[in-house]
């Protein structure tokens, strides 16, 4: 054997050793972290009695949540479920897709992929070139008004079962199709035109499907588990609107990468920048970015997304506090009072706020115990469905 042929041989034994060091050496702490430390509630200044109460009036009422999570300086506190439901089973969020959305769109911004100034027709374009004349009306539609919902444009939604929804073919078709109806950034209005050209914008800044991208850069960083993107249109297209389901635990990190100004373990997933743009008042006092800002809470700081039928992400600066809920309750009363909002309201000012003002102290000895037997009552628990389910079973929690 040469000099030549031993030191190659060499070379390649240390390479291979580097490798297997490599592959055996631990990930770092943000690719792989466990789902939250808890505590009890008193060991963190919250009263265990008024969450014990809490759980107590829910099931007296017979109100429909599926979930209900309270984390408190990063550790959860609460966590209560009803129907033999688990920490396991994702739910359907609804609009709370959009409050993702905005982090994701936080992200690409960050990365200089995405210009909130940037034309949504030019974007569009770069991922359906056949939909570029029908922007033609609408050149000054920036990704900023689609973002604030002050598109100003005009679509004449069906009373029940909107095509858009379910049974399109091609969204971004009829989003495209969407009238001006006032100059975009001067109104507020609540459309979910929007986020359908906010999926395709995103994706289209992100040169992959905005739901790989969040896999990526959103969804594996904070060690989300029996996540799902779906309801895809025949084009592939998911809505950036409704779609995403999610476990209430992994809801909770997305509440607390909010309230910890993009960071996550030490690491900074999003600018603390954005998260402040995100949830400062847009067109609205009351909503930013895709996020509401003291719709829940108007006594203290608070923003939220919330979703159709009773799911809900609070952060609570002022008390480090993240509060989330999944349910299913009352729909009529318009967007900003319908009836599931009314009652997570109470939830949250008439229970929780309450009990998180308890302030340090060893507490009831014997809170531990009515707590762990109030929760395996109410999992036990079956109350009746406030709104009506899906006919497509989006409503059924799922592992």
């Amino acid at each position: 054997m040469t000099t030549m042929t031993i030191r190659n041989a060499a070379r390649r034994w240390a390479a291979s050793l580097v490798v297997l060091a490599a592959l055996a050496a631990p990930l770092p702490a943000f690719a792989a972290p466990s789902d939250l430390p808890s505590a009890r509630p008193q060991d963190v200044g919250v009263d265990p009695m008024r969450l014990v109460q809490l759980s107590q009036w829910l099931r007296d009422e017979k109100l429909d949540v599926r979930s209900l999570l309270v984390v408190k300086d990063d550790k959860l506190v609460f966590e209560r479920y009803s129907g033999g439901l688990d920490r396991d089973y994702n739910y359907e969020l609804y609009s709370i897709t959009k409050g993702v959305t905005a982090i994701l769109a936080g992200m690409l911004v960050d990365e200089g992929r995405l210009r909130l100034d940037a034309k949504v027709g030019e974007l569009v374009a770069k991922l359906r070139p056949d939909l570029a004349e029908k922007f033609t009306d609408k050149q000054d539609l920036e990704v900023r008004h689609i973002l604030t919902m002050s598109s100003g444009l005009h679509y004449d939604f069906k009373s029940k079962d909107d095509p858009i929804y379910y049974a399109a073919p091609d969204r971004l078709q009829l989003a495209a199709e969407a009238q001006p109806k006032i100059p975009p950034g001067t109104t507020f209005e609540y459309t979910d035109i929007n986020p359908i050209l906010t999926a395709a914008v995103l994706g289209a800044a992100a040169g992959m499907p905005i739901q790989v991208y969040a896999e990526q850069k959103l969804f594996e960083p904070l060690g989300m588990k029996n996540w799902a993107w779906g309801r895809a249109d025949q084009k592939g297209l998911v809505s950036t609107g409704w779609g995403l389901r999610l476990r209430p635990v992994d809801m909770a990190k997305i509440g607390l990468l909010v309230l910890h100004e993009g960071k996550w373990q030490g690491r900074q997933l999003v600018s603390a920048g954005w998260v402040r743009q995100m949830t400062s008042p847009g067109v609205v006092p009351y909503f930013g970015d895709y996020w509401w800002i003291n719709d829940i809470v108007t006594s203290e700081p608070e923003y939220d997304t919330m979703g159709f039928k009773g799911q809900f992400i609070v952060v609570l600066p002022k008390r480090d506090t993240v509060v989330v809920m999944t349910s299913l309750l009352p729909i009529e009363g318009g967007l900003r009072d319908a009836g599931n909002v009314q009652i997570f309201r109470e939830i949250v000012n008439g229970h929780i706020l309450p009990a998180l003002a308890a302030g340090s102290g060893p507490g009831d000895p014997s809170a531990a115990a009515a707590l762990a037997h109030e929760l395996a009552l109410a999992q036990a628990s079956n109350p009746p469905p406030g709104a009506a389910p899906d006919p497509f079973e989006t409503d059924t929690p799922r592992k």
